[in-house]
């Protein structure tokens, strides 16, 4: 009798060993969840940063427009056509050229 109680306490031992083991590896909250966790944290961080990035390049703008002329003159340029006095406006095309003979052929009678 003796040994069979400790036998018993064995198994009950291994079975909440592999319980605990379930629980950790696969389990709700476990180590496999924990991994997705992480993964999905550092893609967030890096949307993060590059949203970082974009909002620093618009402070600086808006600090430019703030500040000087020549931010708000290039915008002016860029967006409306702006165009000084003096200046002369010279647009140039990056169309593809073709060139076609329209000249009637010469008959000969």
């Amino acid at each position: 009798m003796k040994y069979f109680s400790q036998f018993m306490l064995l198994i009950v031992a291994v079975a909440v060993f592999l319980g605990l083991q379930y629980q950790y590896w696969l389990g709700e909250n476990g180590h496999a969840q924990h991994d997705a966790l992480l993964s999905e944290i550092a893609a967030q961080q890096q949307l993060n940063d590059n949203q970082v990035a974009e909002n620093n390049i618009l402070r600086a703008d808006v600090r430019d427009l703030k500040t000087g002329l020549e931010a708000v003159e290039e915008h002016a340029r860029l967006d409306l056509g702006l165009i000084k006095a003096d200046e002369t406006f010279v647009q140039l095309s990056t169309a593809p050229t073709t060139t076609k003979s329209t000249a009637p052929a010469a008959t000969a009678n």
